[in-house]
């Protein structure tokens, strides 16, 4: 008997002997709880990237309908992030809104590239810290260009700009009654985000994000305060398939650095958020290569149609699980929902107050700043927590591809130095203590990873050995010796015995 379409979207968690109808249900459920969270998501993170609102919802919609369907994470859900806000901003302004589908499209391609090659599984081995750095400086630059929003005003282009603009700003606000308001509804609408969870009645009903919004437009719309609303082209006038011309671009060194900084970032947020939600549920784990692959598939349809890059989201993940979702079917359905909203109700994102989106988006900053980790980690791995603060600061000082390559080689500086400890152990000092048995050489024996890095330490730990005595150096205690080491340890043990042997043959010599 052929396989029906809801046994094709079974998954792990299908398998657990619940009915079939029992698992749509649970999966439908659970498709309108996501779709709820991921309307204001999408909508924030396209209008905070600087490109038309719609876009965000068509990157929903792939990531519903193209990655929801494909193998890889069965209840990991995909969609715009705000992880790549700044980085899409930095992109459109450079290049424009017309070079946005080349981007993502050639990162699209290289991520299926990678899933077929194996890589998956290697994004595993970038450093944590990079990667918190990384989203903690994505979170930074996020909430301090948000801030001009929930003010109705122009962000400046540059981290550094948006941060020391912000006393400014201030001023500005102050001395203006309509920015006032606007951030004030901004400012309600981060409170309602932070207080609604605890009402926990209302929370089952409503997911938080979408209680903000429905809330701050509702007292816009009442109070017919003056403040912007979100600019509506139409889903079909927002799409934007790349040209001849765009691919061009394809030969400046800008570009290529922007297609390699979607392609790291977004395959690694969207792995490292597959390892968090595999800890939420008890179903299958993530195949990384096909899940890497389904991300690449699902970006090179957004990259034809011009949307905004997607990556897995977790918080649209865990909410999904949490609302009971067993299959892919509830990802897949989300996107449906996404669709048919974006066709038959586009008029209704217009009502909605950018201020709104902008606190939605500084909430969802903050969250990426790991604040409650950052201290444990500074007391227990203060290596770690340097790279983190420095991975931060350089995205916010420079931009985004060149603060995770600054993270990156941190990383590896710091494994290297570590992997290159080298300790040295001595016996056969007492031996020159007037027992008669001065004229035995010592035994070094060094033990552990001896490289170019420690020679100078290990050089100065053999200098300090006494100079009467010879040594016979015992390297098989080492795990790795370099040629470097290797050439200068053979070189030091060779001339220190000479001059011993020298010393010793003089004094002989010395009549009494």
């Amino acid at each position: 008997m052929r396989n029906s379409l809801l046994d094709r979207f079974r998954g792990a968690r299908g398998t657990s002997g619940s009915s079939g109808a029992g698992t749509f249900r649970a999966d439908f459920t659970a498709s309108l709880v996501v779709f709820l969270v991921a309307v204001p998501l999408c909508v924030g993170v396209a209008v905070a990237s600087g490109v038309p609102a719609e876009l965000g919802l068509i990157t929903g919609i792939v990531g519903g309908l193209i990655t929801g369907f494909l193998p890889g994470s069965s209840l990991q859900v995909s969609g715009p992030a705000a992880g790549l806000t700044v980085l899409v901003y930095e992109a459109v302004e450079e290049y424009g809104v017309a070079a946005l589908g080349v981007l993502v499209l050639i990162s699209g391609l290289l991520q299926l590239a990678m899933g077929a090659l194996g890589l998956g599984r290697w994004f595993r081995a970038i450093s944590v810290a990079v990667v918190q750095g990384m989203l903690a400086g994505i979170g930074l630059v996020l909430i301090a260009g948000q801030l001009y929003a929930l003010a109705d005003a122009k962000a400046p282009s540059s981290g550094l700009d948006k941060i020391f603009g912000i006393p400014e700003l201030i001023g500005d606000v102050a001395g203006s009654g309509d920015a006032l308001k606007a951030v004030a509804v901004g400012v309600g609408t981060i409170a309602v985000l932070v207080l609604w969870p605890h009402f926990r009645q209302g929370a089952k009903v409503l997911p938080a994000p979408l209680a903000a919004v429905a809330l701050a437009t509702a007292a816009t719309a009442i109070f017919d305060l003056p403040i912007a609303r979100v600019e509506v082209k139409g889903l079909l006038d927002a799409v934007q398939p790349p040209g001849g011309s765009e691919f061009a671009a394809l030969a400046e060194v800008g570009v290529i650095g922007t297609v390699l900084a979607f392609t790291l970032i977004a395959s690694a947020e969207s792995l490292f958020s597959a390892a968090a939600v595999d800890r939420l549920h008890d179903g299958a784990r993530t195949d990384y290569n096909k899940e890497l692959m389904a991300q690449g598939a699902g970006n090179a349809v957004c990259g034809v149609l011009g949307a905004l890059p997607m990556t897995a989201v977790i918080v649209r993940s865990a909410a999904n699980v949490q609302a009971g979702a067993k299959t892919k079917a509830s990802r897949v359905l989300h996107g449906v929902w996404l669709l048919i909203f974006a066709v038959l109700f586009p008029a209704a994102l217009g009502i909605i107050p950018v201020a709104t989106l902008a606190g939605v988006l500084v909430y969802s900053g903050w969250k990426l700043i790991p604040t409650k980790d950052l201290v444990p980690l500074w007391r227990t791995h203060r290596g770690e927590a340097i790279i983190l603060i420095v991975t931060a600061g350089a995205i916010v000082i420079t931009n985004m591809f060149e603060g995770v390559i600054i993270g990156l080689l941190m990383a590896v500086a710091k494994t290297a130095w570590e992997t290159s400890h080298v300790h040295v152990e001595v016996s056969g000092r007492e031996d020159g203590d007037g027992n008669g048995d001065g004229d035995k050489p010592l035994y070094v024996r060094v033990r552990g990873n001896a490289t170019f890095l420690r020679l100078p330490k290990l050089l100065d730990e053999l200098e300090g050995l006494p100079r009467e005595r010879e040594v016979e150096l015992d390297l098989t205690g080492l795990r790795h010796v370099d040629h470097a080491c290797e050439m200068a340890l053979a070189t030091w043990t060779e001339r220190h015995n000479a001059v011993v042997k020298r010393d010793t043959a003089v004094e002989t010599q010395v009549p009494a």
